[in-house]
């Protein structure tokens, strides 16, 4: 008698497949698209129906198709650099909250764990652009990444303060433009 099982493939609903068949070939794998029937809570069960058969996996608050949901559609994953793919808890008001926690330690030699960003996203220009020694004004930055003033100003107290715990400053010359940048983190004794 054989010992080894083999795998029972996975059903899908009509619902699961037109979502993985939406990221797959319109927004490259990224889950952003819902029939315009499934609202609200219909959503978050469409999402942990997926996510709890390895079909996507939580990514930095978006949700990315696996290799698991192209082989259940029985297609073949592009060749392409595959995102570094980590769990996190079902539905993105979950990440929130898990963003909201205090920050804990890492290893056992007292280090945070450190926030990852991409290097080509907009955030990580802006860091740049802030880590420069003269710094940047808002309209430097609103040109740069097309955002608007309000959205730079979000990312300063959001993204930057909140989520990855950098401290950005601003100075204005007298009768000048208001210039920021990220401070210099004091050394720790």
């Amino acid at each position: 008698m054989n010992t080894a099982t083999t795998a029972k493939p996975i059903t899908l609903n009509d619902t699961q497949t037109a979502v993985l068949t939406h990221a797959i070939d319109r927004t490259q794998g990224k889950v952003e698209w819902f029939p315009d029937t499934i609202k609200g809570g219909a959503r978050k069960k469409v999402i942990e129906g997926l996510f709890t058969r390895a079909m996507i996996i939580g990514n930095n608050g978006d949700w990315i198709v696996t290799d698991a949901a192209y082989e259940a559609l029985g297609r073949a994953r592009p060749e392409q650099t595959a995102a570094t793919e980590t769990a996190t808890p079902a539905g993105k008001k979950a990440a929130r909250k898990a963003k909201a926690a205090p920050k804990t330690e890492a290893s056992g030699e007292g280090e945070q764990a450190a926030p990852r960003t991409r290097e080509n996203s907009k955030q990580a220009q802006v860091i740049a652009m802030l880590k420069r020694p003269e710094g940047a004004t808002i309209a430097q930055i609103c040109e740069a990444t097309n955002w608007q003033a309000h959205t730079v100003r979000g990312t300063f107290a959001g993204a930057f303060k909140k989520k990855l715990g950098l401290t950005v400053t601003s100075d204005k010359a007298e009768g000048g433009v208001r210039v920021y940048r990220i401070a210099e983190a004091a050394p720790t004794a």
